[in-house]
């Protein structure tokens, strides 16, 4: 398929996933700062795009936008919901957060480059959604379970409160062990449940602090391909499996257009090309 010469548009093209040609978008989804979205097609593929402002998304301009979080929290959120409107109509390659081109001709360039690639991944990527398995140790929960069993003995407390005190350390140690050691053996078996009905698998750094989004530790974080008919299949083979081990919780999350199997090659990271 021959590329179609590009309409001119303000500001510089910002690409948000890379699809088959002919895909359609959702009209009630808007890019950054609400700007209208479109396709730029070349040889069989299709790039979704915006027009964002280039001083906005030069290397300095982007550096600040990176560090001002609120900022860098919508634009994440935009990006994503993008992504996962033109996902639900068609398989798409997410592309990095904040990849942007000179222009439509260059985002053209780009997808004659790298049309083999692209390609590849979304003959590979069709028919399949990305589901994440998220393990969280909470030795608090633990703690608050066993605090019966453990409280320290009331005759101890009266002779000793330095030994009452070490009975309540030893106590709460144990809890810590036991929460991790349980959160470690759910997350080598929820593992093993999903390779079983899934394509492929990542495991990606656990979250810490607020992007963790829950209560205790995250100790496993881990994404799967799961073809989209055995999604359901796929929950409940994880359904129940913390449901009896104290202080120990597990999260399925998506399903989500494939972001941890569809990086692009050499994708721009920032700045415009």
């Amino acid at each position: 398929m021959s590329a179609h010469a590009p309409e001119h548009t303000a500001g510089i093209s910002y690409v948000y996933a890379v699809g088959p040609a002919g895909m359609t978008l959702d009209a009630s989804a808007g890019g950054l700062d609400g700007g209208p979205l479109r396709t730029v097609s070349a040889h069989g593929l299709s790039a979704v795009v915006s027009s964002v402002p280039e001083d906005a998304f030069s290397s300095e301009g982007l550096k600040a936008q990176m560090e001002n979080l609120d900022r860098l929290e919508n634009m994440a959120r935009t990006h994503h919901t993008v992504v996962d409107a033109a996902y639900r109509s068609a398989t798409v390659l997410p592309m990095r957060l904040a990849t942007v081109y000179l222009d439509d001709t260059r985002v053209q360039s780009m997808l004659q480059e790298r049309q083999q690639d692209f390609a590849e991944l979304l003959s590979w990527l069709e028919g399949h959604v990305e589901l994440g398995v998220k393990v969280y140790a909470d030795p608090q929960q633990t703690s608050a379970v066993g605090a019966g069993a453990d409280a320290p003995d009331p005759a101890a407390v009266a002779e000793s409160p330095g030994r009452a005190y070490l009975q309540r350390r030893r106590a709460q140690k144990r809890s810590h062990q036991d929460a991790y050691r349980a959160a470690g053996s759910l997350a080598a078996d929820a593992a093993g449940r999903a390779n079983a009905l899934a394509r492929a698998r990542v495991v990606h750094r656990p979250q810490q602090g607020e992007l963790a989004g829950s209560a205790g530790e995250n100790v496993a974080n881990e994404a799967y391909l799961v073809p989209a008919d055995r999604v359901e299949e796929f929950c409940r083979s994880m359904a129940g499996l913390a449901d009896d081990v104290d202080g120990v919780r597990i999260e399925i999350t998506g399903p989500w257009a494939p972001y941890s199997f569809a990086t692009p090659p050499e994708a721009s990271g920032g700045g415009s090309q």
